[in-house]
């Protein structure tokens, strides 16, 4: 027997083994159980999604020799004739072939006679959306008024090219894009149920690939299955696919916390030896950056746990605004793949640029510059003094007789003035991430030799998390040199926070930009001139 292919094979053949689409099959098999059945169904959905597939089951429900109901048996001639496609009485038509209006009439000319075996005529139109509008026009009567022995199934990816005429005529059903995790279920039994040895892993790189698609999982099953010789190995289904794995993205990741420029550059030559797809590690990335900041404002939308313990880390390390700076780099730079003079090229300036916009170079780069700076300054002395020793001695009159005073103590950390003012406090804290929002958005309320109260806004109570806040205690404490108790009420403040003082400061500056160019003369010449007005958008204070 010649082979059959998993998505034909694997086909499910009831409502009970369809997979991923619960809304739909809940509410045809309380219409068939009830029998309050419709005369014409249209399902849309994206291509493998389970359209074809439910209306065979419906067909097999409304023709089953036991009798209509929800769960036909599969086993009378009637269930075998149409899983088997002989059917007589099941018309599957494919509009894209018969689009014209010669077919529908001759198709509906048919439709008046009875059925020849079966109890209903089921009539089932794929891609109906690309009949022709004089095709639409004529099956508008029968499709409104039907004979009592036929059922009409429409099915078609662009609901929106069907007119509204024939879409108020039938009962629709969306059919959902299939998701991941269902995806890797199933074809986790159907290769258990074949008897072929998989990696987990694997199975998540064909789901992604699949798109939302069981077919196209299917598909791609098969095409893995040979690729590693009776085998689904993580390793050859990436080379398969051309993917980017975890392991490159996450180098990528660390790479760009550290503010590691040649890490990063070696990741992009080790993929672009093993000529992985770069369109495709920009678009991981992208959804790196996107899961990353979903851990910052809302990491109960993850359900993965392991996931999310992964991806704190990164969470902690990357500052909000940049992540979101860095996830429109991304994508920004995927699009411009096909301007750039290679792919290779186009991936390593997205790289350099998410690492020349991270925030925490320029307080590197100063920190450095200052370190740099003091050892010279130290060395000046020396070199001065060093001609002195070819001098002659100074004969120097002795001094006077005093006490010994104490040597001086090593230099604590400067304790801060108990009344210093709290944003010139935050704007000294080298704090990064979730924890320098959640200063910026507090103002003190009060400040003790042990502790120190802040008072957090009830819009921003997203931002108490205790990492941050421990991340803010440490470096409270390390700033005054003892320890401290940081304690942070929600509750509004009643003064001017950081971040507010800093929003304001940003306001007056435009504010004044754009004042100085209204009143500059040659600006207000050509706006006379030429009855222009001014694009206050594009103005930009320096």
């Amino acid at each position: 027997m010649s082979y059959q292919v998993l998505a034909r094979k694997w086909r499910p053949k009831s409502f009970a083994t369809l997979v991923g689409q619960e809304h739909v099959v809940r509410a045809l098999t309380h219409a068939l159980d009830q029998n309050r059945l419709h005369h014409a169904y249209l399902f849309t959905g994206t291509r493998g999604v389970g359209k074809t597939t439910l209306a065979r089951i419906m067909a097999k429900a409304l023709n089953c020799e036991a009798g209509v109901s929800s769960t036909p048996c599969g086993v009378c001639s009637a269930c075998t004739a149409i899983d088997s496609g002989r059917f007589v009485d099941y018309i599957e038509l494919d509009a894209a072939s018969n689009r014209g209006v010669d077919d529908m009439t001759q198709l509906l000319e048919r439709a008046t006679y009875a059925p020849t075996i079966g109890r209903y005529k089921v009539y089932v139109i794929d891609e109906v959306h690309q009949l022709s509008g004089h095709a639409f026009n004529a099956m508008l009567k029968t499709l409104e008024e039907p004979p009592e022995h036929v059922k009409f199934i429409l099915a078609t990816t662009d609901p929106q090219k069907i007119p509204v005429t024939v879409l108020s005529r039938c009962l629709q059903f969306n059919l959902k894009q299939m998701p991941l995790t269902h995806i890797v279920d199933h074809l986790s039994r159907v290769l258990e149920a074949e008897g072929v040895a998989f990696e987990p892993a694997a199975l998540r790189h064909l789901a992604k690939g699949a798109a939302g698609s069981m077919r196209d999982a299917l598909s791609l099953l098969d095409q893995a299955i040979a690729h590693g010789a009776g085998k689904v190995e993580d390793e050859g289904v990436r080379a398969m696919l051309g993917t980017v794995g975890d392991e490159h993205l996450f180098a990528l990741l660390d790479g760009l916390v550290a503010q590691d420029v040649q890490a990063m550059l070696e990741v992009a030559k080790l993929m672009d030896a093993r000529s992985l797809s770069f369109d495709g590690g920009l678009q991981e990335l992208a959804t790196l950056f996107h899961r990353i900041a979903l851990i910052q404002f809302a990491p109960e939308a993850l359900l993965d746990e392991t996931e999310r313990n992964r991806l704190e880390h990164y969470a902690q390390a990357l500052d909000a605004e940049y992540l979101q700076l860095a996830y429109q780099i991304a994508i920004h730079g995927r699009d411009e793949l096909s301007l750039a003079p290679d792919d290779y090229s186009g991936f390593v300036m997205t790289l350099l640029r998410l690492h020349a916009f991270r925030p925490e170079r320029a307080g590197m780069a100063k920190s450095a510059t200052n370190a740099t700076a003091k050892p010279r300054a130290a060395a000046a002395p020396v070199r001065a003094a060093a001609p002195a020793a070819n001098r002659p001695p100074i004969a120097v009159p002795p001094a006077p007789t005093l006490a010994a005073a104490p040597a001086p103590a090593p230099a604590a950390p400067a304790a801060a003035p108990v009344d210093e003012d709290w944003h010139a406090l935050v704007a000294r804290l080298p704090l990064t991430g979730m924890a320098k929002q959640l200063a910026q958005h507090c103002e003190l309320s009060e400040r003790t030799e042990s502790a120190i109260n802040l008072r957090l806004s009830p819009v921003h109570k997203h931002l108490l998390g205790k990492p941050q806040q421990d991340k803010l205690q440490s470096e409270l404490q390390v700033f005054y040199g003892r320890p401290l108790r940081l304690e942070i009420d929600v509750a509004e403040v009643a003064s001017e926070t950081p971040a507010e003082r800093s929003r304001n400061q940003q306001r007056e500056r435009q504010e004044r930009a754009i004042a100085s160019i209204e009143q500059d003369p040659f600006v207000r010449d050509v706006v006379d001139l030429f009855d222009a007005s001014i694009d206050e958008s594009t103005i930009k204070p320096v």
